[in-house]
């Protein structure tokens, strides 16, 4: 699964981070500001966006009065005490990077999340120091599946594509490391159960957890 990897990149929700969940309880309380019923499909059609590109899909689809800006400012404001004091790393990704980092793989972020609640979930639980570099969907053109976001994230680490192996809870995501030519990993997560059968067909490899991988480890 290593042979030939110099580098592994890691998406931040569901992936990295036990966090999908709070998503959907967030999405809940925002749209009931504005009297808009929450709808769970809905979720599908923004799989993979960038911060951004959300809120002006949330702007357009629910005819929401507030700026994007104000969109963002208030999600992370709602996000931030859950972030930094409810969320917690996926089972056995902490000893993974801890053997990533002894072995010389370098580890990068590719999250379509906003950089201040992803620095503040890496901060808060201590796992900063194991990746080498952070990039958000908005640092570039397009999200996932495009491959722009793990394609930065290699450049700036300076592997080529091929050398990378990426690890992707949802299905957009995979695409998106594929799309970058780079291997990929589908991650079981609870929010996305249901598609588990089409990532494992996408991806080149597939864990329900990062404790399957002590087998390299050793």
């Amino acid at each position: 699964m290593f042979e030939g990897i110099d580098a592994v990149l890691f998406d931040l929700d569901g992936t990295v981070i036990d966090s999908m969940w709070m998503w959907e309880d967030i999405d809940i309380e925002y749209l009931a500001r504005f009297n808009v019923p929450f709808e769970k499909s809905y979720q599908e059609d923004i799989e993979g966006m960038s911060f951004h590109e959300t809120a002006v899909y949330f702007k357009e689809r629910f005819g929401i009065p507030d700026s994007i800006e104000q969109m963002k400012h208030d999600w992370n404001e709602m996000a931030y005490h859950k972030y930094k004091y409810k969320v917690m790393p996926k089972d056995g990704v902490v000893e993974f990077l801890q053997w990533l980092k002894a072995s010389g793989i370098k580890t990068g972020i590719g999250t379509s999340n906003s950089r201040k609640l992803c620095e503040t979930i890496l901060e808060s639980k201590g796992l900063s120091e194991y990746f080498d570099t952070v990039h958000t969907s908005d640092e570039v053109t397009a999200g996932k599946p495009a491959p722009d976001i793990y394609l930065l994230a290699a450049k700036t680490l300076g592997i080529l594509p091929d050398r990378c192996l990426v690890f992707e809870d949802l299905y957009q995501g995979i695409c998106a490391g594929n799309n970058a030519g780079m291997k990929t990993c589908a991650v079981a997560d609870e929010y996305s159960k249901l598609t588990w059968d089409k990532k494992c067909k996408a991806a080149d490899y597939s864990i329900t957890s990062f404790r399957e991988l002590s087998k390299y480890m050793n």
